[in-house]
């Protein structure tokens, strides 16, 4: 019985989705679901290299992309922990006023 079976969900290195992508929606699916939660560190990039079976720099291109979607903060020799989620409206749905 392991936890970190890669088999729950699987990169398809034949997709037209690049790997660091499909490894970034995976990391992004478990910050919405909360398996990851804020201001607690995800794994390092060797870690998810070696649980998904990918180079080291396809984890660093989906770390990449998980700043850039604003769901990581990268600390330099800490690691990269999951940024803190403001409640925001639905799209389309009005700010109240302040």
């Amino acid at each position: 019985m392991s936890d970190n079976d890669a088999s729950k969900t699987p990169l398809d290195p034949m997709s037209a989705r690049p790997l660091y992508v499909q490894l970034a929606d995976v990391i992004a699916g478990k910050i919405a679901s909360g398996e990851l939660v804020p201001d607690r560190p995800i794994p390092s990039e060797n870690h998810l290299a070696d649980e998904y079976g990918v180079a080291r720099l396809t984890a660093r291109r989906a770390a990449q992309e998980l700043r850039e979607r604003g769901l990581i903060v990268t600390v330099r020799g800490k690691g990269s922990f999951v940024t803190e989620r403001p409640s925001d409206p639905t799209p389309g749905e009005a700010q109240p006023p302040a």
